[in-house]
């Protein structure tokens, strides 16, 4: 275990997509410092998304922000509020046509936190009076290719948009050998051996299993590179197609105008035509997630992100010409106050 612990060590501080993310942010806390000298306030990206709160950087409403997408893209879901009598709960699902399996995810989210498959009422209840929050309730989409979209809309431009990072999720899995155990292949696999301590925690009574040789083995249901999942560059699916099938979704939203679609699709043709569901928008720290992959390394990811530190400032500033305003120092204080109160109550 000495070993493991050490070549884990090593992976973590050798690997662009491992490293902390206080190491790996540092660098991009320099170029959001020059845009922000630039646009002469700390908090100019508010202005991207007026819709949102803070534009998308900390604290905002999943759920609020996914009323405002065309319903042709949303999947079923509820809000279950923090406190609520779970025979309420129970309407609500029932109201709004979900049924086992669902997922439940905090309605303030973050990279993946507490975002959880349910497949029973038993399991729904216990989740929900162990994290006293608001919840998302959403059906769970059965659809096999899982992505992010990254998208810009240029205020006062009617035929600028672009769509600057397409990432295909691969999930966790390991593959048998008919000889070693399920723990062991983990072990020597670097992605999973990341996850060890969860996933035994998780499947405690799998990890002595030996899968057969060529067998398949997925190690998780939800795509957050946190749990495994390995971020593929899909930027080469970028093309006339899906630009148009993507404009014509965000055109439909009003205030958003930098955003990233966490979403599921049945192929690459579905996700060109725009026959997707979305499982979430986020705003501007919404990250061109195609950076993840192992084969872009830390030199590439930088210059991406210094790309989209650019269009949020271009878009900010455009939205300002406009008479949209700024958030002011009073509302980010205030939000960053609520978003670590909210932290608190789940520890």
């Amino acid at each position: 275990m000495a070993y493991i612990g050490l070549k884990r060590t090593w992976v973590r501080w050798t690997t662009w997509e491992y490293l902390p993310m206080w190491v790996s942010n540092l660098p991009v806390a320099g170029f959001y410092l020059w845009f922000a000298m630039r646009a002469r306030h700390p908090l100019f990206f508010s202005a991207a998304n007026p819709a949102i709160p803070l534009g998308g950087a900390m604290g905002e409403s999943k759920f609020d922000i996914l009323q405002r997408l065309p319903g042709t893209v949303l999947p079923k879901m509820a809000l279950a509020k923090a406190g609520m009598p779970f025979e309420e709960v129970l309407l609500a699902l029932k109201s709004n046509g979900l049924s086992y399996p669902l997922i439940a995810k905090p309605d303030v989210g973050e990279r993946g936190f507490l975002v959880k498959k349910i497949t029973s009422e038993a399991a729904l209840k216990e989740h929900l009076s162990r994290y006293p929050v608001d919840f998302i309730l959403q059906e769970w989409i059965d659809l096999p290719l899982e992505a992010s979209v990254l998208f810009t809309l240029f205020p006062g431009h009617p035929s600028r948009f672009e769509v600057t990072s397409v990432c295909v999720k691969e999930f966790l899995q390991v593959t048998g050998d008919g000889q070693r155990s399920l723990r062991e292949l983990i072990l020597n696999d670097p992605r999973a051996a990341f996850q060890l301590e969860r996933l035994e925690a998780e499947y405690p009574e799998r990890m002595m299993e030996t899968p057969a040789a060529g067998q398949a083995v997925r190690l998780g249901a939800i795509g957050n590179h946190c749990l495994g999942t390995k971020f593929v560059n899909g930027n080469h699916l970028i093309d006339k197609s899906l630009r148009h099938s993507f404009e014509q979704i965000c055109r439909q939203i009003d205030g958003i105008h930098y955003g990233r679609f966490d979403l599921k699709c049945a192929d690459v043709e579905a996700l060109r035509n725009g026959h997707i569901k979305v499982m979430e928008l986020n705003g501007v720290l919404g990250e061109p997630a195609h950076v993840y992959d192992p084969s872009v390394g830390a030199l590439r990811a930088y210059r991406e992100f210094w790309r989209h530190w650019r269009l949020i400032f271009e878009v900010s500033q455009a939205n300002r010409k406009r008479g949209i305003g700024v958030a002011t120092l009073r509302e980010g204080r205030e939000q960053v106050r609520q978003y670590f109160a909210y932290k608190k109550q789940l520890e």
